[in-house]
C-alpha cells in the first residue's frame, strides 16, 4: 500500500518519495490518510470523524467512501 510512504509536510503537501509525485490535500483528506496510517479501518475513520467534527455519519461515510475510491484509482490503496 504506498499510501503508507506518503509523507505530508505542513502546507498539506503529501510525496510518495518511491513514485516522485506529490498531491495537495484538503484538510479532511490529511486527517483521513494520517487514520488509514494509523491502522483505523473505514468505519472507524467515519466514527471518529463524525463524532469530532459533529456532522451527520451518513454524509461523513459519503464523503469517507468517495476519497476511499480516489485513493483505489491514484493506485494508492486496495480495499475490498
Amino acid at each position: 500500500m504506498l499510501l503508507n510512504e506518503i509523507i505530508v509536510d505542513e502546507n498539506n503537501m503529501a510525496f510518495i518519495p518511491s513514485l516522485g509525485i506529490s498531491y495537495q490535500l484538503n484538510e479532511s483528506a490529511k486527517e483521513i490518510i494520517n487514520l488509514i496510517k494509523q491502522g483505523n479501518s473505514k468505519d472507524e475513520i467515519i466514527k471518529i470523524i463524525s463524532e469530532n467534527s459533529g456532522a451527520k455519519w451518513s454524509q461523513v461515510y459519503i464523503d469517507v467512501d468517495d476519497f476511499y475510491k480516489k485513493l483505489t484509482v491514484y493506485g494508492l490503496l486496495q480495499w475490498i
